[in-house]
């Protein structure tokens, strides 16, 4: 390693020492900053010491639960792999993931890397890493202040994708948007896809980001929606269809809330409480195996993997037992919907809207997500907290569903565990993801607390 780099690496890792020693945050993004600026080059450094493969993963989407799948499936064939766990997936961030995993002679030991990546940061990331593959899991609205409609989103990456051709794509041909990418990329690619109508009516609702063919821009015919416009597709006009997938999740059960199925003859009872985690299991399942990575456990570990990963997690607190969900746009917050009316027992329901930059200023989304659902969904009581708490309430006064509004999460959340149905539903957008996980947590843990579910 050039002495430009060591020094990069040293002052990166000082910096993130000072913050944890100042309770200054997790000091995961600064320091990739800090390297960055003394060696504008450290990433391209850094990414060519990986051993074996670098894997990266894209998408509206799945795309943190996915690369968690990647990397614990790596873990338990005895791989050394480097990954962004804390959802950092901006340039600094994803630097910091690598800077701060070395020795302490600077150096990387490790046989991959599973990089989760930003849509828009893909431009300057993937040129960098330069990926073995590049895993894109669907493209969907996000944060409109800053992605824009799906176009903008689809541009950057397909940008991104023409600038490291040798990198094989793993894609979702069930997302028309997706697999034009295999048509307009020179890049070599593999597909997966589900074949089986498994998601509900309320998962699929009508959020369409494009029914229009690619090729010749007369409306598609559908066969079926999964959810938004993924389904399985053909152009009656020039012949465009969804193809048969490379890789494919076949007889798919759900039963005790979790989901079963089948890739390649291997038999899975996941603890997937989502259809989308079938996808997810999917697609990692399709990149390893496109990679040639070992994968004599990937049974086991997804058999044990936790699907929540922080956004869906469960809590028993007075007795009662509390869910907590993570719904950031339009398609996500429909399965949520989906997941909650699964549940037919009386239930409280918890939605906070907050509009950080984290969130997306703009939360006009909220217009595009079915709520009417809810109506029928046994709530006793349904609760709006956040910084736009009222625009979720005024969307839900438009469906005629009443609501109350509170400023105080954590007491509302102790009123109803000792005094409401003991079924809580905690639905929240990403800037409370975390600090109401840590509240919940809390309260469960508290003497007042139950045990862990």
């Amino acid at each position: 390693m050039r002495l430009r780099s060591k020094l990069a690496v040293r002052c990166a890792k000082l910096t993130s020492t000072l913050i944890r020693k100042l309770n200054r945050g997790s000091g995961v993004t600064l320091p990739g900053y800090v390297a960055r600026l003394i060696d504008p080059k450290i990433l391209s450094v850094m990414s060519g010491m990986i051993r074996e493969k670098t894997i990266v993963t894209m998408g509206t989407n799945g795309k943190t639960t996915t690369n968690s799948i990647l990397y614990h499936a790596l873990k338990a064939e005895g791989k050394t792999v480097i990954i962004n766990r804390t959802g950092a997936n901006m340039l600094n961030g994803i630097i910091s993931a690598f800077v701060l995993a070395t020795d302490k002679k600077g150096c990387l030991h490790a046989d991959y890397a599973c990089i989760e990546v930003d849509e828009i940061a893909s431009v300057r990331v993937l040129p960098e890493l330069k990926p073995d593959c590049a895993l894109l899991t669907n493209i969907s609205r996000d944060q409109l202040d800053r992605f824009g409609e799906v176009d903008i989103t689809y541009n950057k990456i397909k940008t991104a994708v023409l600038s490291v051709p040798k990198t094989k794509l793993i894609i979702n041909c069930d997302d028309i948007l997706s697999y034009t990418l295999t048509r307009e990329c020179k890049n070599s690619s593999v597909t997966y896809g589900i074949s089986e109508q498994i998601f509900d009516d309320i998962s699929r609702s009508e959020i369409r980001e494009s029914i229009f063919c690619r090729s010749c821009g007369k409306k598609l015919s559908y066969d079926f929606f999964h959810y938004g416009q993924l389904g399985i597709y053909h152009c009656p006009n020039c012949g465009f269809e969804r193809p048969a997938p490379n890789y494919t999740a076949a007889r798919i059960t759900f039963h005790d809330e979790v989901y079963s199925f089948d890739m390649d003859g291997i038999h899975i009872d996941s603890g997937a409480r989502s259809p989308y985690n079938v996808y997810n299991t999917l697609s990692a399942y399709a990149a390893l195996r496109t990679l040639g990575a070992p994968m004599d456990n990937f049974k086991s570990t997804i058999e044990s993997f936790d699907y929540g990963n922080n956004r869906e997690s469960i809590f028993t607190i007075n007795g009662a037992r509390v869910q907590l969900h993570l719904a950031k746009n339009p398609i996500g917050f429909q399965q949520k919907i989906s997941l909650v009316l699964k549940d037919p027992k009386p239930k409280d329901v918890i939605i906070q809207i907050n509009d950080t930059y984290q969130d997306g200023e703009d939360i006009s989304w909220l217009w595009d997500v079915d709520f009417q659902y809810l109506a029928n969904a046994n709530a006793a009581t349904i609760t709006t907290n956040g910084t736009r708490r009222h625009d979720m309430g005024l969307r839900l006064k438009y469906e005629d569903i009443s609501c109350g509004s509170t400023t105080d999460i954590q007491a509302t959340v102790e009123k109803l565990t000792a005094d409401g149905t003991k079924n809580l539903y905690v639905i929240v957008n990403y800037s409370g993801l975390y600090r109401t996980n840590h509240m919940l947590a809390a309260l469960q843990n508290s003497a007042k607390g139950g045990s862990p579910s």
